[in-house]
């Protein structure tokens, strides 16, 4: 057997791909794993962005590990100091002599004969071919294309005089103090960059074409900062997580049973730190909260920002990009040196790769997702996809102390191959994601379907799938178990060779 053959072939080393080695380390040490990185370091979207002011859109109490205690005071954490968080968690649990970075899979191919998957990885430097294979693959690659963000076509673009730049590409040497910026957007890369940019120096306007909803939390937890005087950080981490869960759980709750109710309080919050005189139809959005996603922002840098007038926002249409900046649909013209399209994520499954299961493709569109981490019909394969209404690691923590679950079962019971079966026809035409944000309603026909019933239905409740991921029995008729061996306990390597 190759020196490239693994229990367990992780696939990305952000975030989920680092958190899901150290499960597999906490819950099952005699598993062997390795992680495929396409880039050169650990971090995934944290190594990735590069723009000014980039930083957490979640509270670190919930998007730092469950295992690992988030120990500095900022509650939206700035992207190089989690990236160092991933980087230090991975040293302490040795996963980074695991790691093989600069290989990009290019394809993955489970074999029922082999009871195993073939994943091919490229090296894109030196073209070099190379092939992992594994009992068991984790994608751990996140939600969208590393490659290209997405951007609308501007009619006009070639007029535009200055640089036009996407902060997914953000170039390291430009200037942009004492100069005209217009930010395209009003999410959460948006509403980051505006404050950061303002404060460093430039003249920056927020050209959205709709208002969303933007909520001010503190830049840090003072109970969080008061307990650590007296109590051990893991229980100061583990309060402030279960706070914020709660939190977090019960403003969802109410945006969905009282959308008026808090679309008021978000408003009346908004207005108090703009001023009175400031024009809030800016910042009033025509759906209801949590239809999609709401955004945070610390200390309300950005209502500071707009309040002293050091940035400004302009709610309107594009017509076309001039010589000079920006025509809109009322007339107005915007100045520009530099134009910011802050216009969102191309979402992609599973990196991009091309599954096959004995050469046949898979399409993650005629797919249900099972329990939230695995995929119909596919053997032995699970996936991280976190949160939409909370914070990712939430579920990513989740997902993998359930496979951790699902390995050490296999390996008691002897089984080799796992499959999630639907029986009972669930499939809908709803994507497993519910939500009316366009990244997510543009990737529609890429996304696994919602099933109609449990274990097929993705709920976005960490309250509902913490007890039926971390307590809830593993053989539930949906799952699938091949090749066991009878009465005996062997483990899942051990079998494959015979021994």
């Amino acid at each position: 057997m190759s020196n490239n053959h693994v229990d367990v072939l992780i696939i990305g080393a952000g975030l989920s791909g680092i958190g899901a080695a150290c499960h597999l380390t906490r819950k099952s040490p005699n598993r062997s794993y390795a992680i495929i990185e396409r880039r050169d370091r650990i971090g995934g979207t944290w190594d990735l962005f590069k723009y000014p002011g980039i930083r957490s859109d979640s509270d670190m109490f919930t998007l730092g590990y469950s295992f690992r205690p988030w120990t500095e005071p900022k509650v939206l954490a700035d992207g190089p100091s989690i990236r160092q968080y991933v980087e230090d968690t991975a040293k302490d649990y040795d996963v980074t002599r695991h790691i093989r970075f600069g290989r990009k899979v290019v394809k993955a191919n489970w074999s029922s004969e082999d009871s195993q998957w073939s994943v091919e990885t490229t090296n894109e430097k030196t073209g070099e071919k190379e092939t992992f294979t594994s009992n068991f693959l984790f994608s751990c690659t996140g939600y969208y294309n590393y490659d290209q963000g997405f951007r609308p076509d501007f009619p006009g673009e070639e007029d535009f005089k200055g640089q036009i730049v996407h902060p997914q590409h953000w170039p390291e040497d430009l200037q942009y103090q004492g100069k005209k910026v217009v930010v395209i957007g009003s999410g959460a890369t948006a509403v980051t960059l505006v404050p950061a940019m303002a404060k460093n120096g430039a003249d920056v306007t927020m050209l959205q074409r709709s208002p969303t909803y933007v909520a001010t939390v503190p830049e840090v937890d003072p109970i969080s900062v008061g307990m650590r005087r007296f109590l051990p950080e893991m229980a100061v981490y583990r309060f402030a997580r279960a706070r914020n869960i709660g939190i977090q759980r019960l403003v969802f709750k109410l945006s969905k049973q009282r959308p008026k109710l808090v679309r008021r309080a978000l408003l009346a919050a908004a207005r108090r730190q703009l001023g009175d005189d400031f024009d809030m139809t800016h910042f009033r959005p025509s759906y209801n909260p949590w239809d999609e996603r709401l955004c945070a922002v610390p200390n309300g840098d950005l209502f500071k920002s707009l309040r002293k007038g050091e940035s400004k926002v302009v709610t309107d249409h594009i017509e076309r990009f001039t010589e000079n900046g920006i025509l809109l649909k009322s007339g107005q013209e915007l100045e520009a040196d530099i134009i910011i399209t802050a216009t969102g994520l191309n979402i992609q499954m599973l990196g991009g790769v091309q599954g096959t299961v004995d050469g046949k493709p898979v399409n993650p569109n005629d797919t249900m997702v099972y329990k939230g981490a695995m995929l119909k019909d596919v053997p032995n394969m699970a996936l991280v996809f976190g949160y939409t209404n909370s914070s990712w690691t939430l579920k990513a923590d989740l997902v993998c102390e359930y496979v951790c679950r699902l390995l050490n079962h296999m390996e008691k019971t002897g089984a080799t191959t796992v499959i999630p079966r639907d029986r009972e026809d669930c499939s809908t035409d709803e994507n497993f994601l519910g939500m009316q944000s366009g990244y997510i309603q543009r990737a529609h026909d890429e996304l696994p379907k919602q099933g109609s019933r449990q274990p097929w239905q993705v709920v976005q409740n960490y309250m509902y799938d913490l007890p039926r991921l971390r307590f809830g029995g593993i053989e539930d008729g949906v799952l699938e178990f091949d090749n066991r061996k009878a009465g005996k306990k062997k483990g899942l390597v051990a079998s494959l060779l015979g021994a």
